[in-house]
């Protein structure tokens, strides 16, 4: 009925969740990178909640920030949702539409990338973390271009989120899908997958909210790699 993922793609995300697993399973081997690498992920989700104060507060866009900021860019641990995915690929590929499925890959991409580089920063920041030294470790790992991808992916999630919202029947199936999911061990990423299509669903249209995400965060990852005094200064 939605189409199958493909043999490629089903590949490519079990590869992603190994390698994300493994790298975490290292960080949390490390008591002390661990805790720096903690305590950068829980500034982020400070700076991003300061950044994204006007939307969080928009009765449209709230949902959706939310889910962006815990989901995609927060502190939150995904270890058990990754763990989950990683044993069930293939069930999930022939329950879900490919889309579904190219959109988790999407997601576990950006979260490959993302504890790379913050595992990068915890390395080699001076603690407790600020926004001074945050942007100087910031520079220090990773070039502007990776950067730059890690945004662009952030979007394409987001694009394929409300490409999903507008699929017949899906949110039904998603409902349907809840009791099994619990039951069969992969709760947490149904609930990812749930969470993400509802709050593209109810936002009518994803355009403006994605485009301001984009725009901001190019504009300060710019003003990072310039060296400005404060870049994290609001963005219009």
């Amino acid at each position: 009925m939605f189409g199958t993922a493909t043999q490629a793609t089903q590949k490519r995300l079990t590869g992603a969740l190994g390698r994300v697993i493994d790298l975490r399973a290292r960080l949390h081997a490390d008591a002390e990178l661990c805790a720096r690498w903690l305590a950068v992920k829980r500034w982020q989700s400070e700076r991003l909640a300061s950044t994204y104060a006007d939307l969080l507060a928009s009765d449209r866009y709230r949902e959706s920030c939310e889910f962006f900021l815990e989901e995609l860019y927060g502190a939150r641990d995904f270890e058990q949702r990754d763990a989950e995915a990683q044993k069930v690929v293939p069930k999930l590929a022939g329950m879900l539409p490919a889309r579904a499925i190219e959109t988790l890959l999407l997601a576990v991409e950006l979260d490959e990338l993302s504890e790379d580089l913050d595992a990068g920063v915890a390395r080699v920041i001076r603690t407790p973390v600020n926004a001074q030294r945050y942007a100087e470790a910031y520079r220090q790992v990773g070039s502007r271009e990776t950067r730059e991808h890690q945004i662009e992916l952030v979007h394409k999630i987001g694009q394929a989120l409300d490409r999903l919202a507008r699929i017949p029947m899906l949110a039904p199936m998603l409902g349907m899908m809840k009791a099994p999911a619990e039951a069969w061990g992969y709760g947490h990423l149904h609930r990812f997958l749930y969470r993400g299509f509802h709050a593209f669903a109810g936002m009518g249209g994803a355009t403006e909210f994605l485009g301001t995400v984009r725009r901001r965060e190019f504009a300060i990852n710019t003003r990072l790699f310039a060296q400005e005094p404060d870049p994290f200064r609001p963005v219009d």
